[in-house]
């Protein structure tokens, strides 16, 4: 048992070293370049070992993009409760969304993303987790934010607010968009302010 124990540490270390270095080859290299050799090499580990765990290459990337989905998810949990009120309340949860939807695991899982556009077979693979991962981000949003989203109203503002994650999350792909990213963050944190808890209230007032 204790000769075991370590073994399946080594394993388990291994397996998340091969993951985080997937993300990172597919984030900074793209998808053409980050082979099962090319991610063995930069993992400084052998492609037997890389085989032992993903027998093929498309299962290494849904490996990790299944990972992916697991960190962005603990990002997002592990953003702080909301402190305060009002707009700068708002502000700093619209924040704390947009810097955990984008960042390198964006720039990883937007690879794997325009493959699957043309890919049919992973396509079928990458949709139910992307469908996973939102609701769980929605659920979060609604969590910090405080609202109830069971009004069509409030729940479209909740989504607007992700998309606008995931679109300042692509203009800031090719160029460090984060001075125009903060200008719109304000400005929409506080239209959001100013229009989720009014809606909120008028219909718990009825």
């Amino acid at each position: 048992m204790t000769d075991l124990q370590p073994k399946q540490d080594r394993s388990r270390a291994t397996r998340q070293r091969l993951l985080e270095t997937t993300i990172r080859c597919l984030a900074t290299h793209g998808w053409e370049v980050s082979t099962v050799g090319f991610i063995a090499a930069e993992a400084g580990i052998s492609r037997g070992a890389v085989q032992h765990h993903y027998r093929t290459r498309e299962a290494l990337i849904l490996g990790a993009l299944e990972f992916m989905f697991d960190e962005r998810a603990a990002l997002l949990d592990a953003l702080p409760e909301p402190t305060g009120a009002g707009d700068e309340r708002v502000h700093r949860i619209v924040e704390g969304l947009v810097d955990a939807i984008g960042g390198e695991l964006f720039q990883a899982a937007l690879q794997v993303w325009t493959v699957a556009a043309a890919d049919e077979e992973l396509r079928a693979a990458v949709v139910p987790l992307e469908r996973r991962f939102a609701r769980g981000v929605h659920q979060r949003a609604v969590r910090l934010l405080g609202a109830d989203d069971s009004y069509p109203e409030v729940r479209g503002l909740i989504q607007a607010t992700l998309d606008l994650a995931r679109g300042l999350a692509l203009a800031g792909v090719l160029t460090d968009d984060s001075r125009r990213r903060a200008r719109v963050v304000r400005i929409w944190s506080t239209q959001l302010a100013r229009a989720l808890y009014p809606i909120s209230s008028d219909f718990h007032d009825e």
